[in-house]
């Protein structure tokens, strides 16, 4: 008889907790925090069809696409790298999907897709902002996506110190640079903050011919070794370049901000910057060495607007 009661007790209780469940909708077990709205990010709307290929402009290179359905096809447009091209891979589908995008700059975007034979909009331009979490009923970190290559830094924050580097246009580096050919290649800066190191750099010509830049190299040598041989070398890639300059007309001039990893140099070796000119031969290069590495300037002292 006891175990009868036993048995029924055990069937109640596990009913119960079944009917609670499928009450309350929580079948999580542990302890868990409920996801509130204002962590959401709210999704743009998007309408795809078979016939016709939306395109979508972002304000920075994608480096993340994901599709919620194989009713969509989306791929970067061929020689362009901030836009994707996105259409239905059948005609006519009628469950809402989805379609989300990381930028290099850090910015996410997440898009509800659904099916239309005429989309309202073909050609879409995701304009770049910052946004304030609170007054448009998102989260703060919404679009603090962090990306390999710049550790604990935010990309967004990235972008703004390149920017205010060059808009500020100081020239901090009075002694290291090169001039030939009438053409004159400066380092006007270097700046850190967070692990990452800023080259400010400005090519000047003086020439009536413009000059078309090939590559820009930086190099850790040996100081003994000579410039152009591989012995000893080691490759430093930059992470981020602001206002990449290809080509600088007669009588002008351009500047590029260059991101980099933190580094130092030995005492035996020094830094080796090279620029190369396309088809041409009026290459420059200049040396940078530990001492104007360690007194680069500290970021905090910049006002980023």
């Amino acid at each position: 008889m006891n175990k009868v009661i036993i048995m029924i007790a055990l069937v109640l209780g596990i009913t119960g907790v079944a009917n609670a469940q499928n009450t309350t909708g929580d079948l999580y077990e542990g302890l868990t925090k409920k996801l509130t709205f204002d962590r959401m990010i709210p999704p743009y709307g998007l309408e795809v069809t078979y016939d016709k290929t939306v395109h979508i402009i972002f304000p920075s290179s994608v480096s993340y696409v994901d599709l919620g359905s194989p009713n969509l096809i989306a791929g970067k447009a061929d020689g362009a790298e901030n836009v994707i091209r996105v259409k239905a891979t059948v005609k006519d589908f009628r469950t809402e999907t989805n379609l989300s995008v990381i930028t290099e700059d850090g910015n996410f975007y997440t898009f509800n897709v659904k099916y239309a034979d005429e989309p309202l909009l073909l050609n879409i331009e995701m304009k770049d902002f910052i946004h304030g979490g609170s007054t448009v009923n998102r989260p703060n970190n919404a679009m603090e996506v962090y990306l390999k290559g710049l550790g604990s830094e935010l990309p967004k924050l990235v972008h703004l110190i390149m920017e205010s580097i060059y808009k500020n246009d100081k020239r901090e580096v009075k002694h290291i640079g090169s001039k030939r050919f009438g053409i004159q290649y400066l380092l006007k800066g270097i700046y850190t903050h967070n692990g990452l190191l800023y080259f400010h750099t400005q090519i000047k010509n003086e020439s009536n011919v413009p000059f078309d830049v090939d590559f820009i190299t930086f190099k850790i040598i040996d100081k003994k070794v000579a410039k152009r041989t591989a012995i000893q070398e080691q490759v430093i890639f930059p992470l981020r370049a602001h206002n990449y300059a290809t080509r600088i007309a007669g009588k002008k001039s351009e500047r590029t901000v260059f991101t980099m990893e933190k580094f130092t140099i030995p005492d035996d070796k020094q830094l080796l910057v090279e620029l190369y000119e396309k088809s041409g031969g009026r290459h420059q290069s200049f040396v940078v060495d530990n001492s104007d590495i360690v007194r680069a300037k500290v970021i905090n002292d910049l006002k980023i607007k």
